[in-house]
């Protein structure tokens, strides 16, 4: 069997904890109601994680067996658990559990395990922390970032399990049974998200680029002038997908795959994009046809046209009740066309400061992960900010030394010291290169003087 539920094999017709991880924070005995906080579905199985910490699952999966053939029932599950009762930050450790015919679980075997193990590459004492993961059908991928504060906020993508249609972007169709990353997605990036399809793969970075890989018609990646003479073929490295207006997608969100097809969410949520198999719908274009390139999903619905309609209706009405309704509904129409152009353009500012407002938050949470290892949360925000607007740095820079505990000042001073010591090298590196460009400078005007 492969124990994709994680418990003894055995089918689940409502949630079941998973209690492997009660000894790492869970809990089942608590005078706090339950909450679900976030919800997944595999093909024949549901997981949900509560506000306690507490992974449910339900739905079916095989009996135990002598065989892992038959592929019906190979799905597996990966999931990032906190090392301790409360999250800190960096201190995710990754385990896998399920079907593993291909080494979809990153152990570094294809044995199939009905309990979750932890995948060594990514543990505690890793130098790398998963923020994303994601399932394919037969692979897995994961987005990390190292969790020693450096210079460049850049991640990477890692990939493992089965890579017969390039969905691993390897470079090759060879299946890998460990982590390895994926080295031909640029250097000194910030990826967003991550999501597989059956046999494919998508990104998306901070800058709004998205790269896809694996089967061609899953991704829609249609063939171009390049391919002349070709219909289907596998992208066994990333492809970077291009938009209406260029390369890059504004304000991404993030990526979600289906089975044959791909969704973007970017504009800061106001904007959606989808290419793949058109198949019953799914592209959400109004069309039921395939798309090799992105196009824009109808959401929302034309809600400017249907407001549009209702005016000129009110003012058809309006003119028809008054006798000398020709002059009044001409001053109606200007007036509600005045105010829908004054509706549009506070439209219009709304979104661009929401846009803005999205960037700085994302900046300050960077930052403050980086220095405080932890994402940032409302009441991180200074008191002083939150009660006048304005900002005494120096009043709040001695509170919070006041109240932190030791080990937050050990980190504080860890990272004062490394970001130290990276402003002496760049100085030091300067100092060299201005050292080399004079001696290049003297050297010329002396051979010039020379020649005379």
């Amino acid at each position: 069997m492969d124990g994709q539920l994680g418990v003894n094999g055995e089918n689940f017709l409502v949630p079941c904890l998973l209690e492997r991880f009660l000894e790492v924070g869970s809990a089942t005995e608590s005078e706090v109601p339950l909450q679900v906080c976030s919800v997944k579905a595999g093909g024949m199985m549901s997981l949900a994680i509560d506000n306690l910490g507490g992974l449910w699952m339900w739905g079916h999966c095989p009996l135990e067996s002598s065989s892992n053939e038959g592929g019906m029932w190979n799905e597996h599950v990966v999931a990032l658990v906190s090392a301790g009762e409360t999250y800190k930050g960096e201190d995710l450790v990754c385990f896998s559990w399920g079907g593993n015919n291909h080494g979809q679980l990153g152990l570094g075997d294809k044995e199939c395990r009905n309990h979750p193990e932890i995948v060594e590459a990514f543990n505690q004492d890793s130098s790398f922390a998963v923020y994303e993961v994601a399932c394919g059908a037969f692979h897995t991928a994961l987005l990390t970032h190292r969790k020693r504060p450096s210079e460049t906020l850049e991640s990477m993508c890692w990939t493992f399990g089965l890579g017969e249609n390039g969905q691993l972007g390897h470079g090759t169709t060879q299946s890998v049974l460990s982590p390895e990353p994926v080295k031909e997605l640029p250097q000194y990036i910030y990826l967003v998200s991550v999501d597989c399809g059956l046999f494919h793969t998508s990104v998306v970075s901070s800058a709004g680029d998205v790269w896809s890989w694996g089967m061609e018609k899953g991704l829609g990646l249609c063939p171009d002038a390049s391919y002349a003479g070709r219909d289907t073929g596998d992208a066994v490295s990333p492809i970077q997908i291009n938009g209406l207006n260029g390369p890059r997608f504004q304000d991404p969100v993030q990526v979600v795959c289906g089975a044959a097809h791909t969704v973007l969410v970017a504009n800061d949520g106001y904007k959606l994009w989808s290419w793949g198999r058109g198949r019953s719908g799914v592209l959400g274009n109004g069309k039921m046809i395939d798309c090799y390139a992105p196009t824009v999903v109808s959401w929302p619905p034309l809600t400017e046209d249907f407001k549009q309609e209702e005016l000129n209706t009110v003012d058809k009405e309006a003119t028809a009740t008054i006798d000398d309704g020709d002059k009044i509904g001409e001053k109606n129409s200007t007036g509600d066309a005045e105010t829908e152009k004054r509706l549009s353009l506070a439209m219009r500012d709304m979104k661009l400061l929401q846009s803005k407002l999205s960037v700085m938050e994302k900046y300050a949470g960077i930052l403050h992960g980086s220095i405080f290892g932890k994402p940032m949360e409302e009441q991180d925000i200074p008191v002083s900010l939150q009660n006048s607007g304005s900002y005494d740095i120096a009043r709040e820079w001695e509170n919070m030394l006041e109240s932190a505990d030791r080990a937050k000042l050990v980190r504080l001073e860890k990272f004062y010291r490394d970001m130290l010591a990276g402003v002496k090298d760049k100085l030091m590196k300067k100092r060299i290169q201005e050292m080399i460009k004079e001696c290049l400078n003297s050297s010329t005007i002396n051979r010039g003087k020379g020649d005379v």
